[in-house]
């Protein structure tokens, strides 16, 4: 097993630009010693300090068994699809991209490069108040109480 770097309270944002999508599609049963092996992933990457990871239940796929899985009331939406999407850097998911090797043995891994338009606030600096000052930074000189423009 690869060794993590401790994990922050804040993981790092993804800048504006280019970026690498990671996406791990398997079955909603896969397990890693007795866990969800979407759980674990998401763990890893969280461990890693990648910058985020999101899982989407699918309502409905097949994959290389062909059988078709659905959500329809009659088949109890048993062993649905599942999705694992990453996106950070590409450095850092090439480097994070061994673990997932290890883990998926019945599944598909991709990689897409992507663009990341936007990421968190307005003005990405990560405060959330989107006002194009970090955080706790003083107003413009002329500039109101909040950064707007005084009367």
């Amino acid at each position: 097993m690869t060794p993590h770097p401790p994990h922050s309270s804040h993981s790092p944002r993804v800048p504006a630009g280019r970026a690498l999508r990671l996406t791990v599609l398997v079955s909603e049963n896969a397990t890693w010693h007795h866990r969800p092996l979407y759980t674990e992933i998401v763990h890893r990457a969280h461990a890693a300090g990648l910058a985020g990871a999101s899982v989407f239940r699918g309502i409905e796929g097949f994959g290389a068994s062909s059988h078709v899985h659905t959500a329809r009331l009659l088949s109890l939406g048993q062993d649905l699809p599942v999705s694992v999407l990453v996106v950070d850097t590409e450095e850092r998911i090439r480097a994070f991209l061994p673990g997932i090797e290890e883990l998926v043995t019945d599944g598909l891994v991709l990689l897409d490069a992507c663009e990341v338009v936007r990421n968190g606030d307005r003005d990405g600096n990560g405060d959330g108040d989107g006002d194009g000052r970090a955080a706790g930074a003083p107003p413009e000189p002329g500039a109101g109480p909040a950064g707007e423009p005084s009367a």
